[in-house]
């Protein structure tokens, strides 16, 4: 599955990061973000270290910190939430450039932000340095559902022929004099999208029955072995191990 799609994410090197295995870097990620989340708000110089943490990480991965900084953008649309709870938040009040905002809202705002910020940029960091067939198998390795790591993968694999098939349809009712744009001709977008649905159905049962005829039985062959070594698990997890106790330690120094 490796092959043949699209991958935006990922960026080609050879640094230990891009070696490293995937298993471990998925498990290291998740226990990373679940440090960060269980950090008290009130530990600016933890969030410090963990951003730190994580630019050392982005260079050693060779992802340019502009990059990085770019795909943070994602996440604008769900902080968008954050900047109305200092406005509608009860209770203490303090005035900030003429405009009253409570306390509690700049707190859960401040805990938002901060701490949705090292979540993706960490998932962005793996993005970088993991293609997507190595995710998939690493996902199996931890043993997720074999069910919904292939259909994640085909999902994956065929999202690229779908939106070939959309741009195909695109020109052909351009070429027809027809290019609707607005509400009022949601008509012919509604019948294009049925169209669409229709003709993917169909490829898919093609597909299937290509690939059953070939000796697929519900799962794709493994073409690299992915096996991580104990030395490479201990080296992956001492990062949330350091978030850990990071965590630990700003909960036992909090006044």
């Amino acid at each position: 599955m490796g092959a043949g799609h699209a991958q935006p994410l990922y960026l080609p090197g050879t640094s230990p990061l891009h070696r490293a295995r995937p298993q471990c870097k998925i498990a290291a990620t998740l226990l990373f973000v679940l440090a960060v989340v269980a950090t008290p708000r009130e530990a600016f110089w933890a969030f410090g270290l963990y951003a730190l943490t994580l630019i050392g990480l982005a260079r050693i991965g060779r992802i340019p910190l502009a990059t990085l900084a770019k795909r943070l953008v994602i996440e604008l649309p769900f902080l968008l939430f954050a900047v109305f709870l200092p406005v509608v938040g009860h209770g203490e009040r303090v005035e900030v450039l003429g405009v009253s905002l409570a306390v509690g809202g700049l707190w859960a705002a401040w805990n938002i932000v901060v701490k949705g910020t090292l979540g993706v940029a960490a998932s962005a960091i793996l993005a970088a340095t993991t293609p997507v067939a190595e995710l998939l198998g690493g996902l199996d390795r931890l043993r997720l559902p074999k069910a919904l790591t292939t259909i994640a993968g085909f999902m994956i694999r065929y999202g690229d022929v779908i939106a070939d098939e959309v741009r195909r349809m695109r020109i052909a009712r351009i070429s027809r004099g027809h290019d609707p744009r607005w509400i009022w001709q949601a008509r012919a977008v509604a019948a294009s999208a049925g169209t669409l649905f229709i003709r993917s159905y169909e490829r898919g049962e093609r597909v299937y029955l290509a690939m059953v005829s070939r000796g697929y039985a519900g799962s794709m062959p493994v073409l690299q072995d992915l096996e991580a070594t104990r030395g490479q698990w201990l080296a992956a997890l001492s990062l949330p191990a350091a978030a850990a106790l990071v965590a630990a330690t700003a909960w036992g120094v909090r006044p």
